[in-house]
């Protein structure tokens, strides 16, 4: 707990968030964070699942079964297996590339373009493809009107980094003025038509709130804030 702010943050009926440790890469420092969501029978999606501190695992317990390990992406994997070992019976959902990169992993399934029936009463999901980097499984959470993104959506302050790499984040748009698609991200798109397919769809949801792994929730105005950011993939589309 971080003074008197709770280890779960309530973001509307049956979702929570957690931020985690800060993880480096590449030199660079990035805050993590999970969601919580609560299926029915009181069974709880992880995803993006970060560092299990004992009070972060208790704090999850109270609201119900772990019963789902999701990584969205073939990035967001550092802490899955501290999970697996505490909750050995929750499954483990593999995003494309992540169990070529993680043999050591066990998944029980794996995600696609379509949400499995173990949660698709209460959650959407697409997974935008055509991308060098990673393909991101992207959720929205129905009841709540919140759709999840990983690394494909970020918005560091500008005070973040330091130095070279502050202007390294700054060129590469992590520190814009609003959440937006990296640069790199951005180019590593090598099939821009079926990307534009899944952003359509995406943004066929009736959003209300925006989370990203690394970034501030938008609140309202989620939806304008991923027409926004997706606007060089859809040059067409009318501005938000």
């Amino acid at each position: 707990m971080d003074g008197n702010r709770p280890l779960l943050m309530p973001l509307g009926k049956d979702i929570w968030l957690a931020n985690g440790a800060e993880a480096m890469v590449a030199g660079f420092r990035y805050p993590t964070r999970m969601a919580v969501i609560r299926l029915a029978g009181a069974r709880l999606l992880l995803w993006s699942p970060v560092r299990p501190t004992p009070a972060l695992r208790a704090a999850v317990e109270a609201l119900g079964e772990i019963a789902h390990l999701v990584a969205p992406n073939s990035l967001h994997h550092l802490s899955i297996a501290d999970w697996q070992r505490a909750y050995p019976s929750a499954r483990t959902w593999a995003p494309p590339g992540l169990r070529r990169k993680r043999p050591d992993l066990t998944f029980d399934a794996d995600l696609g373009d379509v949400a499995p029936a173990e949660w698709a009463v209460e959650v959407d999901q697409v997974a935008v493809r055509g991308n060098l980097i990673t393909t991101e499984l992207v959720f929205f959470h129905r009841v709540s009107r919140t759709v999840l993104f990983t690394d494909l959506l970020q918005h560091f302050d500008r005070g973040w980094f330091s130095g070279w790499r502050a202007m390294v984040a700054r060129l590469d748009l992590m520190t814009a003025p609003h959440p937006e698609v990296p640069r790199k991200f951005r180019m590593a798109f090598v099939d821009r038509a079926a990307a534009r397919g899944a952003i359509e769809r995406i943004l066929a949801w009736p959003i209300e709130t925006l989370v990203m792994a690394h970034g501030a929730p938008v609140s309202p105005g989620g939806r304008a804030a991923v027409e926004r950011a997706f606007r060089w993939l859809r040059p067409n589309a009318p501005l938000p």
